[in-house]
């Protein structure tokens, strides 16, 4: 039996790719990409959906026949710090829909993304362990966290199959930054090649973990495709690849773009990365499921400034 995907979030960074990594993998007759409004062309079959209406979600899980759904619809953290209510209500009264339709049996397997967000300054910064304080300072983080604990609650109490990693700082060609505070590290690549030079509002030496997103998309579906006995953790898994700092991200993009330049000018979201880790042990995941990276610093800047060379015709 063909899996029958659905992926609510569609048209954000993650989803983006997503979308079109599953379609090459099942085909399109097989995913539906669903969101708000359509912004990108489609790969595959697009359903205009509001996540926050239940009865829209479950008509279109049973139209579709739907067993996998990919919940990515969120907002992330340095929006949410500025419309909270707004970001808690569609950060979980989504997560909830889908909960739900999952103790109902209308879904079978569920993959929900958390965060380092999750993690705050109680919590160990460097090779921040699987198992730790999580006391995150941002309406975002709250909801990550409240999150893990209800996904494993439905599944400890009702057996709902859900999935899902804290990633860290994700960095992509194919979509603009989505309002998170890690995202400088994909709009330096852009104004490094549009402009020469990069206002960053986070400072020199602020060191977060990162993961280029080819990395984070297969991660995923290894994650949700991956036997049931191996899923042990149902929060959230911790997920690393590289840290870095901003100083040493413009020192890696120099040596492809030598004039470029960068200036410092650390905003709210500073006190947001003060919060996070600087590294991330995830030894949990490689043990469990067999995750291992697959793209190092070096590599992901020289795969992002070939591709942006390409989209701007460079």
């Amino acid at each position: 039996m063909d899996t029958k995907v659905l992926i609510i979030g569609s048209q954000g960074q993650i989803g983006t790719e997503l979308t079109a990594y599953l379609t090459a993998r099942y085909g399109a007759a097989n995913v539906i990409e669903s969101d708000i409004q359509q912004k990108n062309p489609s790969p595959c079959r697009f359903a205009t959906l509001d996540a926050t209406d239940r009865n829209a979600v479950y008509e279109l899980v049973k139209k579709e026949n739907i067993d996998t759904v990919y919940l990515l619809a969120a907002m992330l953290s340095a929006t949410g710090e500025k419309f909270p209510d707004k970001a808690w209500a569609l950060n979980m009264g989504t997560l909830f829909i889908c909960l739900d339709l999952a103790k109902e049996k209308h879904i079978k397997k569920l993959y929900w993304p958390s965060s380092i967000a999750v993690f705050g300054p109680t919590t160990p910064r460097v090779q921040t362990p699987q198992f730790t304080v999580c006391e995150p300072a941002t309406v975002y983080g709250i909801s990550k966290q409240a999150g893990e604990r209800w996904c494993e609650w439905y599944h400890h109490k009702f057996g709902v199959d859900v999935r899902s990693i804290r990633y860290p700082g994700l960095i992509s060609y194919t979509a603009p930054p989505g309002g998170g505070t890690t995202d400088y590290a994909v709009d330096i690549f852009h104004k490094a090649l549009q402009q020469g030079s990069y206002e960053c509002f986070l400072g020199p030496q602020t060191e977060l973990p990162m993961m280029y997103m080819p990395d984070a998309i297969r991660a995923t579906v290894e994650l949700t495709e991956a036997e049931a006995d191996k899923v042990k953790i149902r929060s959230g898994y911790n997920l690393a690849a590289f840290s870095f700092t901003p100083e040493q991200l413009a020192a890696e993009i120099r040596r492809h773009i030598p004039t470029f330049e960068i200036q410092y000018k650390p905003d709210f979201r500073q006190q947001i990365a003060d919060n996070w880790p600087a590294s991330i042990d995830d030894t949990v995941a490689r043990e469990h499921w067999g995750w291992k990276p697959e793209y190092s610093l070096p590599q992901m800047c020289s795969d992002m400034i070939l591709h942006l060379q390409e989209q701007y015709a460079l």
